[in-house]
């Protein structure tokens, strides 16, 4: 069978992945069958196979360069920065990276219950390396007695819920820009961590 024009590899890889977030977000993991992926960019059903091995790595690496963007772009704390101001950093950057990528982040945190258990460890380490990065600042800040948290641990689970959850409200062009939401969240963030 002749191939589909636009079919090569550095074109045709990205459009099933991106096809694979649109449908795995619209309709959930488990609904969506590689027959409907290969429609949405307009190939044969087996021409997908000679991209992916299957959906389940198809969700996995959508997960895993998500969480690897998420690592890759937080902020590095400067010599001298204090806990607040890391903290602001965090807050920021966490509602701003995500506000970007809705699919990306819905996925990634409603679909974890559908990974293979080897892919869930791997996954499961990279949000841990993230969570880790604000537990890290909170404890800094509970050191400097800049903060009073009881757990950093579960504190930086809730931080990280309450900033995630802007995902399912906020729309651009809304009542409140996007600077605005930041700084009422990092004024709810210092808040509730305050000494």
């Amino acid at each position: 069978m002749a191939r589909t024009q636009g079919s090569h590899s550095d074109i045709t890889g990205p459009r099933i992945r991106a096809a694979a977030l649109r449908l795995f977000a619209r309709h959930g993991f488990a609904a969506v069958s590689m027959r409907q992926i290969a429609g949405e960019v307009g190939v044969q059903a087996g021409a997908l196979y000679n991209y992916t091995p299957d959906k389940q790595s198809l969700l996995f690496e959508l997960m895993r360069d998500h969480l690897q963007d998420l690592l890759a772009a937080a902020p590095k704390a400067a010599p001298g920065d204090t806990p607040l101001a890391r903290l602001e950093a965090f807050t920021r950057f966490h509602i701003r990276f995500n506000t970007e990528r809705p699919e990306e982040v819905f996925i990634a945190y409603m679909e974890l219950r559908n990974l293979a258990p080897e892919n869930f460890r791997e996954i499961e380490a990279l949000r841990t390396a993230y969570e880790g990065r604000l537990q890290r600042i909170l404890r800094d800040g509970v050191e400097a007695g800049d903060f009073r948290v009881c757990d950093p641990q579960i504190a930086a689970y809730a931080v990280i819920a309450m900033l995630t959850g802007v995902n399912t409200w906020f729309r651009q062009g809304g009542r409140l820009s996007l600077d605005e939401v930041e700084t009422l969240y990092w004024d709810m963030v210092r808040k509730s961590v305050a000494s």
